[in-house]
């Protein structure tokens, strides 16, 4: 029976910040992973930390300090570790600013090549889910520039949730007008969920299109202070207050 701590070989080394599960899945079938001192190649074997002696080319892991970073994403940057296309990356954008952090960084869920704005970055795999879960339901906050004026009733629709174009619902908390400007409405949405691509999709679901798409907040944390392309830490405090910042159900 395996304990409650147990966990695959691959999502060791990913949580302990060496690499991303599958740069991790690569090392271990290479026969760079040793456990308990036997070559260790399938990344499916469970080991159970702080009991199991791991080794990667002949050092023993041990878990990294926790790091999370706030990072404004550009537009037209991927939230990707390395493109075929050789299209810019978050991990190109971060660069030099990631000097010196703990180990494997991985994004906390996803922005599309075309959204701009807040994106955690951070090795701590456990928070990474709490924020992405939808059963965590942290609110996720985006500002949209609309092709065309939206009127209101088109607008209660969007908020009381409509049905997508491949089958799947969404279901915002909340869809407010911010603005007219011109020939286009600014919207605030508001998600507890995921999908991908989900404001896109359900703006076109109503007939309008997306033409900017910014995330400006996760719960209490926001963009405030920081300038596109860059980066700070997130301390452990907003950590805490992002856990307790969470929508009921219902």
């Amino acid at each position: 029976m395996k304990s409650k701590q147990a966990m695959t070989l691959d999502r060791l080394l990913s949580r302990y910040g060496v690499a991303s599960r599958t740069g991790a899945r690569t090392m271990i079938e290479a026969g760079r992973v040793r456990v308990n001192g036997i070559v260790q190649r399938d990344p499916e074997h469970w080991v159970a930390p702080g009991k199991d002696r791991v080794q990667l080319d002949g050092n023993r892991l041990r878990r990294q300090p926790t790091v999370c970073l706030l990072f404004y994403k550009p537009k037209g940057v991927l939230v990707s570790h390395g493109d075929p296309g050789g299209r810019k990356t978050i991990y190109e954008v971060l660069g030099a600013q990631m000097h010196g952090k703990a180990g494997w960084l991985s994004p906390v869920g996803r922005l599309d090549k075309d959204t701009s704005g807040l994106l955690l970055v951070t090795n701590d795999t456990e928070f990474a889910h709490f924020v992405t879960s939808p059963e965590s339901r942290v609110p996720k906050t985006y500002i949209a520039k609309v092709s065309g004026l939206m009127d209101d009733e088109t607008i209660g629709r969007l908020a009381r949730g409509v049905r997508m174009k491949r089958g799947d619902e969404a279901q915002p908390l909340s869809v407010q007008r911010r603005e007219d400007r011109g020939k286009y409405t600014w919207l605030e949405v508001v998600l507890t969920e995921g999908k991908n691509r989900e404001v896109r999709r359900m703006v076109e679901a109503v007939g309008f299109k997306v033409l900017k798409l910014v995330r400006t907040a996760i719960g209490p944390l926001t963009l405030a202070g920081l300038e596109v392309g860059r980066s700070r830490p997130v301390a452990a405090s907003e950590i805490a207050a992002l856990r307790r910042y969470v929508v009921p159900a219902g």
